[in-house]
C-alpha cells in the first residue's frame, strides 16, 4: 500500500509540475504581451499611426466604398428606429 501512495504522489507531483510550467508560461507570455501594448511608447506609436491614416484619408476623394457606405447607413438607421421604438 505504500508503494502505491508513493507512486500515486509521485505521479501528482509530475502532473502538477508539468501544468504549472505549461501553463504559467503561456499566461506569463501572454501578461508580457499585454504590458508591451500598453506601454506609453506603444500608445503613442498608434496614436501616431492612426493620425497619419486620418490625414490619409482627408487627402482622398472617398473614404469609404458604396457598399460600406450603405452598410453603415443600414446599420444607423437600424439603432435610429431601435431608439425610437424605446421613447
Amino acid at each position: 500500500m505504500k508503494i502505491f501512495i508513493y507512486k500515486s504522489l509521485l505521479i501528482f507531483l509530475f502532473i502538477f509540475i508539468t501544468f504549472h510550467l505549461t501553463f504559467n508560461y503561456a499566461l506569463r507570455s501572454i501578461e508580457r504581451k499585454i504590458d508591451t501594448i500598453g506601454s506609453k511608447e506603444n500608445i503613442e506609436i498608434f496614436k501616431n499611426e492612426i493620425r497619419e491614416q486620418i490625414k490619409d484619408s482627408i487627402n482622398k476623394d472617398e473614404i469609404i466604398n458604396k457598399e460600406d457606405a450603405i452598410l453603415i447607413k443600414q446599420f444607423f438607421e437600424k439603432i435610429r428606429n431601435e431608439i425610437y421604438k424605446q421613447n
